[in-house]
């Protein structure tokens, strides 16, 4: 380890810095923030730095760097592309035992500035000890993702109850585990919410009541997106690797289900045509069982679980048994693989509006207003539309949609399979009939689908001409 990691405390302390320039104002911008009195010395001093200066309570000197400057300083900071100047500040600061930094030359350093995740009172340093600095910040912006910024806040409250917790608690261990429980339950859940009073409560709950020990269940109602595991939001992420149960759908990509804590109890509920692993009040009643039990549990759909995906049913029962949940919206289908398909859902020379319409019909039997759906200027986006797609196509044509609109047949989009059939309103069911395109598959109709040839950028594209239609029977 060629740097030992250290934390200066600098308010109120007396820094100075050598240079007056962009490279000098972005570390005058990391000093301030930290509270310390910085001093200016430099020939001349660019604007926003004078700025800063002025409104932190800090000095410029306008002229030349001498040795008495280092009177009283905790820090010196080079940040010139004057070489001789910076070895002799550099000299002058080990001489009288002043840590130094010169920027962008680690062997003119005492102390390196790492890339910094800010959290406050929460603070995490990554350095390569300037051997790689781009590749410390690379490592900095995968911990930005990771870590919400309200970890501050939630320091700051766990604070307030450390002596209280000293108090109840006789062990180190009985500590932690209290500690190890109210960062990563419900309670640090709270403030990642926004609602910090709640959590307050819920922390003064806990160490006034009977057991203090005792884990709060709750359940995060998690839109796994269309497959591909980049398009998860960092919130679901976050979740998703700190269930103990993870409730999941046939819709859930095998990567997205692989990014799941590697230890949670994984129970697969999906539905697929005509065969349901688990009935919805079956689902409904294990999120309910899981949860009484303490456990935090993740329900996991593909796409979003506000469309089409019942997630409101699921709510419902939660809040009736006075559950607490969260959740987490996803990208839903039709916006992620109409993108994959280069197929814009609006666009101001074909669709000033879009529908999203479930295509699996109640009972087998045409049930949704076709008067509506026939409208022009507008782009429908069936979900579960595969095995209902020669009714919806006659359906629609017989209610004035014009047989030759676009339409295309999005198969399993934004995965490495994914493939993507065009036709039109007419044409597309004898098609699939003979591609056989399999599901997940979205319906996309529209005059949007003409852009299809000119925007699609992956996947793979199945040509009607290399295909025989079937004829449909009279």
């Amino acid at each position: 380890m060629d740097y030992l990691p250290l934390f200066f405390k600098l308010t109120e302390q007396d820094v100075l810095l050598v240079g007056g320039g962009n490279v000098a104002l972005r570390k005058a911008r990391l000093l301030c923030r930290s509270g310390a009195r910085v001093t200016v010395v430099s020939h001349r001093i660019c604007d926003e730095l004078q700025q800063m200066l002025d409104e932190h309570q800090g000095s410029a000197i306008i002229g030349e760097y001498h040795s008495a400057l280092l009177e009283g300083k905790m820090l010196v900071i080079a940040a010139t592309d004057d070489t001789p100047l910076n070895e002799r500040v550099h000299y002058d600061a080990v001489k009288r035992h002043i840590p130094v930094n010169v920027v962008d030359s680690p062997k003119l350093c005492t102390f390196v500035f790492p890339a910094i995740v800010d959290r406050s009172p929460v603070v995490i340093g990554v350095s390569s000890g300037g051997s790689a600095p781009v590749l410390a910040r690379l490592l900095r912006a995968r911990l930005e993702t990771w870590i919400p910024k309200s970890y501050g806040k939630l320091a700051s409250i766990a604070n307030q109850f450390r002596d209280q917790v000293k108090q109840t608690f006789s062990s180190v261990n009985q500590r932690r585990a209290f500690w190890e429980n109210v960062l990563q339950g419900q309670i640090a859940e709270k403030v990642f919410a926004g609602r910090s009073e709640e959590a307050v409560q819920l922390i003064s709950e806990k160490l006034t009541g009977e057991d203090p020990q005792k884990q709060v269940g709750e359940v995060y109602l998690i839109g796994g997106g269309p497959g591909d595991p980049e398009l998860l939001t960092f919130k679901a992420l976050r979740l998703m690797q700190q269930a103990d149960v993870v409730l999941y759908d046939a819709l859930v990509s095998e990567a997205v289900l692989d990014l799941c804590r590697r230890d949670a109890d994984l129970i697969f509920v999906g539905k697929k045509r005509d065969n349901h692993a688990l009935p919805q009040e079956g689902i409904n009643n294990l999120l309910v069982e899981h949860a009484k039990a303490g456990r935090r549990v993740v329900r996991l759909k593909g796409g979003d679980p506000f469309i089409f995906g019942r997630g409101g049913e699921e709510l419902q029962t939660l809040k009736q048994h006075n559950i607490p949940f969260q959740v987490v919206p996803g990208i839903t289908a039709a916006s992620a693989c109409s993108t994959y398909a280069g197929i814009p859902l609006t666009h101001r020379n074909y669709a000033q509006s879009v529908k999203f319409v479930t295509g699996q019909l109640k009972n087998r039997t045409t049930d949704l207003n076709f008067a509506e759906l026939v409208h022009p200027n507008q782009t429908l986006v069936f979900y579960m539309g595969l095995h209902t797609l020669p009714q919806l196509s006659a359906s629609m044509i017989e209610h004035g949609k014009p047989a030759d609109t676009p339409a295309a047949i999005v198969s399993r989009g934004t995965s490495a399979d994914q493939k993507v059939l065009t036709g039109t309103l007419a044409t597309l069911p004898a098609l699939q009939e003979q591609a056989q395109l399999p599901a997940p598959a979205l319906i996309i109709v529209g005059e949007v689908v003409e852009l299809h040839e000119n925007l699609s950028w992956f996947g793979e594209e199945v040509l009607a001409q290399n295909l025989t239609p079937v004829k449909a029977e009279s």
